[in-house]
């Protein structure tokens, strides 16, 4: 009988990671705890997270530390705000101010578990968040200087704005996007991809940015998944009635709502389509009066900010997620959504566009904005006709979520990414564009 596997002891640097929150931090979260079913995980945080980790039932000191590195990461986050970056908006900016203030967090790390590291207490380091390839890892050469493996990522984002999307850009305060690029010559990036034992991105686009001499050492592991006991709740497909769409989200230019109402305002009108909008945003007022303007409101219902447990219950509600942001690193929602059965419209660019596969939704092509309104238009009109192939897309895109993207999966595909650095298997390959056929427990549920 083989020898039981002895679960590797990861030092998991996670900057953000809060149960309580959304987006990174709840992704940094997520990946820590998914992996303590494969790995003798200690995690490592930011101070601000302390609290919620307490509330979630993690023992300080045993399962977890927090970093207090507010001396540079409060006097950053103040500029952010004085720079008027709430709610989202500058996130280039952001970036850049995290990458002046991480460092120090890092610093602190090394500080506290250096020792450690040297005396061997720890078989690898993984660093989870940030997210953003931005941001160097200067614990990543000091790993390699002792000989302990270094995990980093999955990283994700910089993808290029569209062209002809120069507003939203605009109100989304990227004013710093265009020049971006200009941290592929950052010293610590390149010392920090020299230093790491495996590289994941998180999008295809990161990985095309990662130079040829570390590809090698790169894989494309999507960070995002669902956990299966949060999406319980089931789509809702009909043969009669208004097809029944949603959108969730932030209500904000770069979302696209604007595109998505005019598309379906035929259909709208005409009682074959009703829009549950969840979300709020700067923008709720001025699509609300689009609605109206365009005699659709009746058809359309804005329920505003809805509590993150509560979203999959109005969301199963109907039969198809349309997503239509112009540009998304991770789509999140997108799975979630799918994890529900409910069959996904995104435009084909980025992170959402990467989730769907030819028969578990569909994509609009991008390019100007009157040609994905008609994308949108058409893509609706088609779903709409044929409830029996978007029942179809819904059950092949919970199939496709199911055995790729749950955190139970998601942890073992580090485990085994884990057991590459660490000499015990090969390079493992994930198949993330593979479709998967319904499953007939799935396709029959209720």
């Amino acid at each position: 009988m083989a020898a039981e596997r002895r679960k590797p002891r990861v030092l998991l640097i996670a900057e953000a990671a809060n149960p309580e929150w959304v987006s990174v931090p709840l992704v940094g979260w997520s990946i820590a705890q998914s992996l303590r079913e494969v790995a003798d995980v200690h995690l490592v945080t930011q101070i601000r997270n302390r609290d919620a980790i307490l509330r979630a039932g993690l023992v300080e000191g045993r399962d977890f530390t927090a970093i207090d590195s507010e001396a540079l990461a409060a006097p950053m986050w103040r500029i952010g705000r004085a720079l008027g970056m709430g709610d989202g908006k500058g996130w280039t900016l952001v970036q850049a101010l995290g990458a002046l203030a991480y460092p120090h967090f890092e610093r602190l790390i090394w500080r506290r578990f250096g020792a450690d590291l040297r005396a061997g207490a720890f078989d690898l380091v993984h660093r989870v968040t940030p997210l953003s390839p931005t941001i160097p890892s200067p614990i990543a050469r000091k790993c390699r200087r002792h000989g302990v493996p270094f995990v980093l990522g999955p990283l994700n984002g910089g993808v290029p704005w569209p062209e002809g999307f120069e507003a939203q850009r605009r109100a989304e305060r990227e004013w710093l996007a265009p020049l971006r690029g200009l941290y592929r010559a950052m010293p610590g990036r390149h010392a920090t991809l020299h230093a790491a034992s495996a590289i994941l991105a998180g999008s295809r686009f990161t990985l095309s940015e990662i130079p040829a001499r570390h590809r090698a050492r790169a894989l494309y592991l999507p960070e995002n998944a669902v956990d299966p006991g949060r999406f319980t709740a089931r789509a809702a497909h009909s043969e009669t009635g208004p097809l029944r769409a949603c959108f969730i989200g932030r209500l904000v230019p770069v979302k696209g709502l604007d595109m998505l109402l005019e598309a379906a305002a035929p259909l709208l009108r005409e009682g074959r389509l009703a829009l549950d909008i969840l979300g709020d945003g700067q923008l709720a007022a001025p699509l609300k009066a689009q609605a109206k303007a365009d005699g659709t409101a009746h058809a359309v219902t804005f329920h505003g900010w809805v509590p993150h447990e509560k979203v999959q219950h109005i969301a199963a509600r109907n039969a198809v997620l349309a997503f239509p942001s112009i540009k998304d690193f991770g789509g999140g929602v997108v799975l979630e959504a799918m994890a529900m059965g409910l069959a996904p419209l995104v435009l084909d660019y980025a992170g959402p566009a990467e989730l769907v596969t030819p028969g578990t939704g569909m994509k609009v092509p991008m390019g100007p904005r009157a040609s994905i309104v008609a994308g949108l238009r058409a893509a609706l009109e088609r779903m709409a006709a044929d409830r029996s192939a978007t029942a179809a897309m819904g059950a092949a895109a919970e199939a496709r979520a199911a055995a790729l993207f749950t955190w139970p999966q998601k942890a073992r595909q580090i485990a085994e990414i884990h057991d590459w650095v660490l000499g015990r298997a090969n390079k493992p390959h994930f198949d993330f564009a593979a479709v998967h056929p319904p499953d007939p427990a799935i396709e029959n549920r209720g």
